[in-house]
Formats: C-alpha cells, structure tokens, sequence
C-alpha cells in the first residue's frame, strides 16, 4: 500500500482525467470500479469485452445491469446478435466511432475491460495482419475436434511459446487463429504483435490497473460463477440454443456457456461443468496477467482481500486528482 501512495505523491506524476481505461484480470471488480468513477465525473463508458457485445448473453458475460446502463451509457454493449461473428478490427472501428461521439459531446470516457487484445488495438491501433486461409482454419477447428484442443495447444507451445502463454488453452479460436498464422507465414503471431512496441498511444489515456493476489483473484472468481450458476445461466444458454440462428463459434466458445452447452447435449453433469468453468475462468485470468505484463504506463492498485469497493473508488479518485 506505501508504493501507492508514494506513486501518487510522486511531484513528475501526471494523469489525464478525460481518458481513463481500467483493466483487470476477469472478477477483480473493475466493473464496479468504472461505474462509479464514470458515475462521478459524469462520463460515459467504453466496454472493452469480446463477449458482452453479444445481445442476450448476460449472465455468463457479467454484463452490466440494466439499472447501471440506464444511469451511465454503456458503449459496446448489447451490439451484436449471438450468431454473428466479432473481431478485433470491428471492435476497433465501433470504440474509436465511440470515442469521437463521446468527445463530440464533450463528456469524459471511461474504458473497462480484460481482454487484452481489444485492449491493445484501442490503446495503438491495429497491428498488421497475416490474412487468412479458411480451408486451413477448417482443417485445424476439424483436428481440434477429433485430437482434442490441448493437442493443438501443445503444438501452438512448440511453434510460438509467447503466444501460447498468453492464449488460454481452451480458447479454440484464438489456438487455431495463432496456428493459421504460423501456418501461412512461417512466423509465428507473437511476432506480428510486437508491432505494437513500437507505437505510441493514439489518445492521452491514464491506465488504472486492479492487481489482486492470485488466491483472492481466484477465490472471486469461483464465486461468481456460483452466483451466474444460481442467477439462472442455464436456463439462459437454453434460451440461446432455442433461437433460430445458431451461436457463431466465438459465442459458443466463451467461458460458461461451451461448459453448459455440453452438460445440456449430456456429455457432464452440472456439478462437473460448474467445476470446469471454474477452472477456464481461473486460467483465463493467468493468461489475463501475463499479457498485461506487457502493458506500459499502468497505474497498478494492489486490492486487498475484501477491500471495499468505496475504498478502491477513493483510492482511484485520489490517483486522477493528482497534478505534476
């Protein structure tokens, strides 16, 4: 706790208050955080979440509620149906329209969010790309489903460790999309990201970061998925799979609704598949810190285990008032 205070005492310390982004490994409370600081300096927010952009997909995403949206705007929330797809490049397009509607009416933003690569391209832009080749992804997603992912994931670990370090291992799309890459350009992803070391900023953002020890991150984590299990996120997958579109693979790959998805097709029981979501959950946010160990100009905030979320505000509050 004395670091922080003394980063916030620093006399070369300067923030911009008009552009804050928290980040966060998933269940840190960075949510909450957002809320009330876009709440008190009466701004609007940009989620930075692949999967809250999705219509309907609430319980198992942590979206925001209602009310919350109703008194704050919510940005990149509820823009999609499940059966479309989603990429970082449409992510990129849609914030940046946000960020210019937001200035446009002169009120502040704040960011929230974990997925780390959505966070790098709104930090510095898109890096450049590799193409694609669908009859190779076809062939990869087809040995994914007969050899199992953790096969493609131990190949993705030879090829580009870097990259397999930081993609959760259950994250299908993003194995086979790295895999693909290497495949077509015999180098391996990681080394196109890299283009974002060079960059600058595109916009004066003051980056706050929420820092847990791993047993209390982890400890939250198992309870919220306890509660999205209580909140009704079966019945809600029900309701997804009942629609006439079917879930685009991106949908059906995030973390709580392929664990429910394959209890209801009968494959485990709901006991088992709440313990697997669990677990995704958990090694999704280890991916989560080390990518963000890759982030510069990160104003960290160690939270302590049951600090209170008013406490966390204040402390965030007190960061954006300071002044070289």
């Amino acid at each position: 706790m004395a670091d922080y205070w003394n980063m916030i005492n620093d006399e070369h310390q300067t923030v911009n208050a008009n552009m804050v982004l928290i980040l966060g490994v998933t269940a840190s409370g960075k949510g909450r955080l957002g809320f009330d600081l876009a709440q008190s300096i009466g701004a609007e927010i940009i989620s930075i979440d692949s999967m809250k952009v999705y219509r309907r997909m609430d319980i198992g995403t942590a979206k925001p509620p209602r009310e919350a949206r109703e008194r704050v705007k919510h940005h990149l929330v509820d823009v999609v149906e499940p059966s479309d797809s989603f990429s970082v490049g449409t992510f990129f397009d849609a914030a940046s329209d946000a960020i210019e509607q937001i200035k446009n009416c002169e009120k502040s933003i704040v960011a929230v969010g974990g997925t780390a690569l959505y966070i790098k391209a709104l930090l510095y832009g898109l890096f450049e790309g590799a193409g694609s080749d669908e009859q190779l992804r076809e062939q990869l997603r087809a040995r994914a489903q007969i050899e199992g992912l953790a096969e493609l994931h131990r190949e993705l670990t030879t090829v580009d460790p870097v990259a397999a370090e930081r993609i959760d291992p259950n994250d299908a799309r993003r194995i086979v999309r790295a895999l693909e890459v290497y495949r077509i350009t015999g180098k391996p992803i990681s080394s196109f990201q890299k283009q974002w070391e060079t960059r600058q900023m595109k916009h004066d953002w003051t980056i706050i970061g929420l820092r847990r020890e791993k047993a209390d991150a982890s400890g939250l984590i198992n309870k919220r998925v306890k509660k999205m299990i209580n909140a009704g996120l079966v019945d809600e997958v029900k309701s997804l799979l009942d629609e006439e579109k079917p879930l685009s693979r991106q949908a059906r790959c995030a973390i709580g609704y392929t664990e429910i998805i394959d209890h209801l097709n009968g494959q485990t029981s709901l006991e088992d598949a709440t313990e697997l979501i669990k677990v995704h959950t958990r090694q999704l946010a280890k991916g989560q810190r080390t990518w963000f160990k890759t982030f510069g100009d990160v104003h960290w905030l160690d939270i302590e285990a049951d600090e209170p979320g008013e406490r966390i505000f204040e402390r965030a509050k007190a960061l954006l008032s300071c002044r070289r």
